[in-house]
């Protein structure tokens, strides 16, 4: 599937797009969804440090309309927009504004959120912590494990977090105290929007699932560690899980991300219903950055490379609608925490700090086992391949409000 519109040579008539640096130059064309002052939203592409309107010039409704497109169609609309953003044509300037100047909202209205656990290297790390004799399930290498989770509470970029209460308690037994989350947690994830999707009762097949995978974005899902430790047996995450899911506003298309493919991790077995794409990896380099309130700019906590995970997205989508579970266009997926082989590749301060025996020292002396109040956590990241444009993924941005009052 590489085409004309991956060529690096590329240049758009959008001056900043051409730019080194850019994470969004004309081989990438993310979509987003913004607004400009009271207006209304409005569907988009970006281009360097512009926002085309794609209902100005294409008479796009929605990005969730273009979730809903089949495949050919989204890889052609890709190959106009390309065109016409490296041919300058008479009044197309008045279809971009500064991205500056645009509030980002969601992408689309997110109809279902379902959240995976598909590193390898996460599962084992958190495995070893709470099972140290038995780490690894003996389900985890044969299907990718998941939880659905709150849609309503996914939000954008930007949007503080507030940090929950719930029932923790100090011993595994009990009993039970309500109160404020003490052990908040991030969780550095790959998002994916789905689509066009599937009817009940009917099944992608392996070969399918990865047409219904419109692009990816930057996911946070905070995990408040000990409502979790208490609430999840039997039946798995719940409150821990839906106060809060952050996303970047921006959609990295399945297209763009073709230049970066790469041979998934090899498998012990694998199912016929999941044996995708072997290509089916993409290499995203992802890392997770801390700004304190005492700090004026972040620190990098975690970097680690998403074509590791154990489980493609792919297979993910393949292993969901497996068993006639109908996917809708602008469903969500999360990867689970993208984790690697070394300390620096641990996607969160679960990982990071080893249960809180091993706290975080900052440069500045401060120390972290969990998150603080006033704390920001920003995501971010970039594809890089030989022979091909870089391209980025922007960032997603979440700082932790202080708990509200006991409601009783």
């Amino acid at each position: 599937m590489i085409d004309e519109t991956h060529d690096p040579y590329l240049e758009s008539w959008v001056e900043s797009a051409n730019l080194p640096d850019c994470e969004f130059p004309i081989q990438n064309l993310p979509f987003v969804t913004f607004r400009l002052g009271a207006g209304r939203e409005t569907p988009g592409v970006a281009i360097g440090d512009r926002l085309l309107d794609l209902g100005a010039a294409f008479g796009v409704e929605s990005v969730r309309s273009v979730m809903a497109m089949p495949k050919s169609a989204r890889v052609e609309l890709r190959r106009r927009v390309s065109r016409f953003l490296r041919e300058r044509t008479a009044g197309a300037e008045s279809m971009l504004c500064p991205a500056a100047a645009a509030e980002l909202r969601l992408p689309c209205e997110i109809g279902d959120y379902t959240d995976f656990y598909a590193s390898l290297h996460h599962a084992t790390n958190v495995g070893s912590m709470f099972r140290p004799d038995n780490p690894l399930l003996p389900n985890y290498k044969w299907l990718p494990v998941a939880y659905h989770g709150r849609a309503s509470s996914v939000v954008v970029s930007g949007t503080p977090v507030r940090r929950p209460w719930g029932q923790v308690a100090d011993a595994p037994g009990g009993p039970p105290r309500f109160a404020p989350s003490r052990r908040l947690d991030y969780e550095l994830e790959i998002g994916a929007f789905l689509g066009p999707g599937n009817a009940l009762g009917e099944p992608l097949s392996a070969a399918e699932a990865e047409e219904h995978i419109v692009g990816v974005c930057l996911l946070n899902d905070w995990s408040a560690r000990d409502i979790q430790a208490w609430e999840y047996q039997p039946l798995g995450p719940f409150l821990a899980k839906n106060f809060a899911t952050s996303i970047g506003p921006w959609v990295i298309t399945a297209e763009a991300l073709e230049p970066f493919r790469r041979p998934a991790e090899p498998h012990d077995a694998t199912l016929a219903h999941l044996r995708t794409t072997p290509d089916g990896a993409f290499d995203i380099t992802v890392e997770a950055w801390l700004r304190t309130a005492r700090m004026a700019e972040p620190v990098q906590l975690s970097s680690a490379g998403f074509a590791s995970m154990y489980w493609t997205l792919g297979q993910m989508v393949a292993h969901h609608a497996s068993n006639g579970c109908p996917l809708r266009a602008g469903d969500l997926i999360g990867s689970g925490t993208v984790s690697g082989p070394i300390k620096r590749n641990r996607g969160c301060l679960l990982e990071l700090a080893w249960k809180g025996t091993d706290p975080v020292v900052l440069p500045n002396g401060e120390a972290r086992c969990f998150l603080e109040d006033g704390d920001e956590i920003v995501l971010r990241g970039q594809c890089r391949g030989e022979g091909y444009r870089d391209i980025g993924l922007g960032e997603c941005r979440g700082v932790v409000l202080a708990a509200r009052e006991a409601v009783q």
